[in-house]
């Protein structure tokens, strides 16, 4: 897994990240969604390798990455918090402007670092995903009954308990989809009380501070900056849910292209080569 790719743990001023990287050229950082770690990003992080540097962290509070100190407003695991890891991971590895891309939870942290730090990214691809604000304002019963864990996962305590009694009822995945190292990363992650804890976290703080971002933005007339790209999985509900996707984003984004995958909702892990090539065409121009 990840041949020839870098394996190390890098000290930032908020956070301690685990993080694989490798291949030369153009910089590009890949964020993983819930509940997986950057070992999703396995299949697609060569084929971008042979023309980009490719940067895999573990999003703090997720995989082997620290977790922040618990406050009240969840502010530790805002996208916010985890845009400044991402903008002083890169900059440590020496690139002061990359290309960004995030798939499901991030996605959010993507989008927070294309809009609190315009010139620092150059392109951004955006997966599975709406803007939270969107996703909140726009929720339905429809909404509520598919997506409810988002609202459950948000309570204090119970969904810890729920998923630690019996991590694997709680995440699907097997070997045979994710490929046995990354299904061993993932499940090392499952199991673990902090990470499960640190990957709900996250949920928290989107239902709370992070809708509260969007809403300065939209208030204060921001929007992305760089050329966006936004990819969904045909096979998953973001067109059920919202028709049509590139429509939600264009309020938030100057520049945007997209189009749906013919795979379920773990993109990187089902449809590598398909994914890879959309992305190495995005980067290109």
């Amino acid at each position: 897994m990840f041949e020839e790719f870098k394996l190390e743990t890098v000290e930032l001023p908020e956070a301690s990240l685990r993080v694989r990287y490798g291949g030369t050229g153009s910089p590009v950082l890949l964020l993983h969604g819930h509940p997986r770690t950057h070992a999703t990003w396995h299949r697609v992080a060569p084929l971008l390798a042979k023309h980009h540097t490719v940067v895999c962290p573990d999003l703090r509070g997720f995989g082997q990455s620290s977790k922040p100190a618990d406050t009240a407003d969840h502010s530790g695991s805002s996208k916010r918090a985890k845009a400044r890891d991402c903008i002083a991971l890169m900059q440590y590895l020496g690139f002061d402007r990359f290309a960004i891309v995030g798939h499901d939870r991030g996605s959010y942290t993507a989008f927070r670092t294309a809009m609190d730090h315009p010139d620092c990214i150059s392109r951004v691809a955006l997966l599975d995903g709406v803007p939270i604000l969107e996703a909140l304002e726009r929720c339905d019963s429809r909404f509520a009954t598919e997506w409810w864990h988002w609202f459950f996962f948000a309570q204090p305590e119970k969904p810890e308990r729920a998923i630690l009694s019996d991590p694997d009822a709680w995440y699907a995945g097997t070997p045979e989809q994710m490929g046995q190292s990354a299904y061993a990363d993932f499940q090392k992650a499952i199991h673990d009380p902090d990470t499960v804890h640190g990957m709900l976290e996250d949920y928290r703080a989107g239902v709370g501070i992070d809708r509260q971002h969007d809403e300065q933005d939209r208030q204060q007339g921001r929007r992305i900056r760089c050329p966006t790209l936004v990819l969904w999985s045909l096979q998953d509900d973001l067109e059920r849910l919202y028709g049509d996707v590139l429509e939600v984003w264009k309020p938030w984004t100057t520049s945007l292209i997209g189009h749906g995958i013919d795979c379920g909702h773990h993109m990187a892990e089902e449809a590598p080569e398909t994914l890879a090539q959309a992305l190495l065409d995005f980067l290109r121009y």
